[in-house]
């Protein structure tokens, strides 16, 4: 493995909104080349594969603006929450708040690195077991007041990510990880595991 350490040699932003912003990084190459990269900073994200008893996968259909379509994907959402808000809280917040279930059990699933190519976002994913509906929080609004909640067969869920019909990343990904789980029973991390690729850089330009 090379030693080579790709410093920064100045950065500039482009912009800065409310989820995420725009920088422009000089970065020294092997060789000694500066090259141009564009950085898309993102507070990071957490999805949760809440299963019931009878092996089912809570999913939800939402549109999705960038997309054009409404998308069959797991609950999740932003890290927006109070700084000490832990990644399992914000889980459970979005659990609630998208399908109107709380959940007793969480063990963590899997970290995904969304499009490292172009920015640092990662989602981490949760299991949750042990699954009480309580009802959706009322007055939902903009994206989420047409959202709605179906519960899929894991074999299913697995069948449809296949099939091209469930085509978000991190909800494939999750789906087929979490059938991987079930078939060969590996062993899931607790859900407060250490996350060290957790974005912080927009979080800290917030301020």
């Amino acid at each position: 493995m090379s030693d080579h350490r790709f410093e920064v040699q100045a950065s500039e932003t482009i912009y800065s909104g409310a989820i995420l912003a725009l920088r422009v990084d000089q970065v020294r190459m092997p060789g000694g080349s500066v090259a141009r990269r564009e950085v898309v900073e993102h507070d990071g994200a957490v999805a949760i594969l809440a299963v019931d008893d009878a092996d089912r996968i809570g999913l939800i259909r939402q549109y999705r603006h960038p997309v054009g379509v409404r998308m069959l994907e797991l609950p999740a959402g932003l890290l927006d929450g109070p700084p000490e808000e832990s990644p399992v809280a914000a889980a459970g917040r979005e659990l609630f708040e998208e399908t109107g279930f709380r959940a007793d059990d969480w063990l963590l699933l899997i970290d995904i690195a969304a499009s490292p190519g172009m920015t640092d976002e990662v989602i981490r994913v949760f299991v949750a077991r042990g699954l009480t509906e309580v009802g959706r929080p009322v007055g939902a609004d903009d994206e989420e007041a047409d959202l709605t909640v179906e519960w899929i067969d894991s074999a299913e869920a697995a069948r449809l990510v296949l099939a091209g019909e469930i085509t978000n990343a991190t909800s494939a990904a999750a789906i087929l990880a979490y059938r991987q789980v079930s078939t060969a029973g590996l062993q899931l991390r607790p859900a407060d595991a250490p996350w060290p690729m957790r974005p912080t850089a927009f979080a800290a330009r917030q301020g």
